[in-house]
């Protein structure tokens, strides 16, 4: 038994041995060999194999000409598994810690487009867009001629519809509800914000239909005229005119009614 025990010992020292050495060989590869094996990973689509070697490279070789590479393509993997939140984060760090790197571009972009994919539909939490916006609206100035630049551009512009239409929705609901001047308030805020988006002239519509709720009929009348003159072949054309003979039928009934009462006082 005791021999047996001795051996077993002997059996498990060997193997710690050994295991030590391999993992002695493993740290101590050249840089570029140790990078080859992590991108190989990457290749092959081994992503969450390939993130502990790329943070290897990242953190003994710092100072190489492959902490750069490892820390974008670290970032990609990230990315690559659907990790949108924790490959904004390592774009960020590449950005924040490599300034000179040539990956700093593809990295302002990927950062801004990790924030994209994260974005919700427009009745949700509009965080993420917010940041997908800023991030790609800072990748353009960073980078005004790069091939990928008209690609930020139409995101910003869906994104921002998207943070438009949340907020025009809220209008539309506080109009439902009857509180018109909260109502007012969301579609100016589109109007004034957001006036290049594709609900700045429905802001613009209801917003007079709100006025004119609140029998604030020269407002809701300018509102209409601004709209007709901002935008001329507006879809909403028949309908603003139809809104201006209404308000102008309103402000007569409520005139009647407003001298039958002041009649009513003196008589």
């Amino acid at each position: 038994m005791r021999k047996d025990r001795i051996y077993w010992i002997a059996i498990l020292a060997a193997m710690a041995l050994v295991s030590c050495s391999s993992t002695k060989e493993i740290e101590t590869l050249p840089a570029d060999v140790r990078y080859q094996r992590a991108k190989a990973l990457f290749d092959d689509e081994k992503y969450l194999e390939a993130i502990d070697e790329f943070k290897i490279v990242i953190v003994q070789y710092q100072g190489s000409e492959y902490a750069d590479d490892a820390q974008f393509y670290l970032a990609e993997c990230r990315f690559l598994r659907g990790e949108y939140i924790l490959a904004a984060a390592e774009y960020d760090n590449l950005i924040r810690t490599m300034p000179t790197s040539p990956y700093v571009t593809m990295s302002r972009y990927k950062k801004g487009l990790s924030h994209y994919r994260l974005a919700p539909k427009s009745q949700l939490d509009q965080k993420y867009t917010r940041l997908a916006i800023d991030d790609f609206q800072t990748y353009i100035e960073y980078a005004p001629s790069d091939s990928l630049v008209s690609d930020a551009e139409a995101k910003i512009k869906e994104l921002t519809d998207r943070l438009a239409k949340k907020i025009f929705e809220s209008g539309k609901l506080y109009y439902r509800l009857e509180y018109y001047r909260a109502s007012i308030a969301y579609f100016n805020k589109v109007i004034a914000e957001y006036n290049d988006s594709q609900f700045t002239d429905d802001a613009m519509l209801w917003k007079a239909r709100s006025l004119m709720e609140r029998k604030e009929f020269d407002a809701a009348t300018t509102s209409l005229m601004e709209l007709l003159t901002k935008y001329p072949e507006t879809e909403l054309k028949i309908d603003a005119q139809q809104l201006l003979s209404d308000i102008k039928h309103e402000r007569q009934a409520y005139e009647r009614e407003q001298q039958q009462k002041l009649a009513q006082q003196n008589g």
